[in-house]
């Protein structure tokens, strides 16, 4: 059954008008349709099925047209989420400073500076398309569930991770060179797209910003980006990076991490808790400030879940942040996984990827109105954590929107009977 478009819960209705200004009016609707949808879709998220969800009159090929043709900006939608999110932050960041020098120890000297960080996490999720022979930005990316190459599209997606709260920032497809030269446009690299984000990222005032990307954008430029903003950050390495070792003699040479974490005896690691709402584990970490092989002076972190785990298992990583203990380290490194679970949930729960679309912009347009989705919903999570004092997933939220979406649609039939509708005619009105 449809819902009517009247039924439009109050807190979705104000979310949608911070984009009141990126559309016209005909836009605006199929804005409002497209979110609702969003929010109750149970099928897949094709165009067809979206529309299922609302009885509100609007075509296919209208939406379709929406998505490719008109005049609006992707760029413009997701800036007004971030406003938006950056508004509502500003209040909150204030307020933890306070609660921070309300608990620092009373001394002599200068206070130490209370410190709200702000993590930017950047990573890629590739699109599986193995029907989408005409489909524009399509190539050949590699998959992690897969395990191997598949043809679809490379999503380059960041995340602003600030007390709590989640914002996506403004998605972007990258295409291979190939690719760009077929369809005519500018190449750029994952690489490229990133050092971007982190140029032109602004964050929340008074916050410091740590990155968090994984080994793949671990590179000179990517560091030089956010130590030029005054960045911290923290990236994964592959095993075969070499790190700068002192022997025994005290003479250094360069040595694979792999070869090092061979070395390590079980007393050079530190015991402790892998943070996680749902499962904590136990984790094993050794930590050396050293330098990295193209790298800047940085803490190595060493993790491994089991002493006895073998070597393929060991995970590397680097960070910045020279001051941070080895708890801090493990926490900068686990918030990573905050992008992971964006990308699960909004695959899962938005139908990031159900889409059916023949044009590259329409595609990354789809990718853009499933991210402020996103960022309603993260919006009611916190919300629904606050009033229930208890952790809420992005899934709790979406149910939540919708019981209160029936709860409308029941109470607006009530008002239609009692007005004279008859069922026949109401079921006119709401049969998909």
């Amino acid at each position: 059954m449809s819902i009517p478009i009247i039924c439009l819960d109050a807190r979705l209705r104000q979310f949608c008008e911070t984009f009141r200004t990126c559309f016209s009016q005909p836009q605006f609707k199929y804005l409002v349709t497209v979110l609702l949808a969003l929010m109750l879709c149970q099928e897949t998220h094709t165009l067809t099925g979206l529309l299922r969800q609302i009885a509100d009159g609007q075509s296919v090929s209208g939406l379709s047209r929406f998505l490719s043709q008109s005049p609006w900006s992707a760029a413009d939608v997701a800036g007004a989420w971030i406003e938006r999110f950056h508004e509502q932050l500003a209040e909150q960041v204030e307020a933890e400073h306070e609660r921070q020098r309300g608990h620092r120890p009373k001394s002599t000297g200068r206070p130490r500076k209370t410190v709200v960080t702000g993590y930017l996490i950047g990573d890629d999720s590739t699109q599986h398309k193995p029907k989408g022979k005409k489909m524009g930005g399509l190539g050949q990316h590699y998959s992690t569930t897969a395990e191997q190459r598949v043809t679809g599209h490379s999503l380059v997606q960041s995340l602003y991770v600030l007390l709590g709260r989640r914002c996506p920032l403004a998605p972007q497809m990258y295409r291979q060179k190939a690719v760009c030269e077929r369809e005519g446009v500018p190449f750029r690299s994952k690489v490229d797209m990133m050092e971007a984000t982190i140029r032109d990222f602004q964050p929340v005032a008074n916050t410091l910003t740590h990155v968090l990307v994984d080994s793949w954008y671990t590179c000179k430029r990517i560091w030089r980006a956010a130590r030029d903003r005054g960045f911290l950050m923290t990236s994964g390495l592959k095993s075969n990076r070499a790190l700068w070792v002192l022997d025994a003699q005290g003479q250094g040479h360069w040595m694979r991490l792999d070869e090092y974490a061979a070395r390590l005896k079980p007393e050079q690691y530190h015991k402790l808790t892998w943070p996680s709402q749902e499962d904590p584990r136990t984790v094993y970490v050794h930590v050396v400030r050293t330098r990295v092989r193209k790298l800047y002076t940085c803490q190595v972190v060493i993790t491994r879940f089991a002493l006895d785990c073998p070597l393929k298992a060991v995970r590397y990583w680097a960070s910045s942040d020279l001051d941070a203990d080895a708890t801090t380290l493990i926490d900068h490194i686990a918030t990573r996984w905050d992008i992971e679970v964006l990308f699960s949930d909004a695959k899962d729960l938005l139908g990031l990827d159900h889409y059916q679309l023949m044009d590259a912009t329409a595609i990354l347009r789809f990718w853009t109105l499933v991210m402020a989705a996103y960022a309603f919903l993260d919006e009611e999570r916190a919300r629904l954590r606050d009033e229930r004092h208890r952790h809420i997933t992005l899934g709790d939220a979406r149910r939540e929107v919708q019981r209160c979406h029936w709860r409308h649609v029941l109470d607006w039939i009530h008002q239609q009977f009692l007005s004279g509708v008859s069922p026949t005619e109401l079921h006119a009105l709401l049969a998909a």
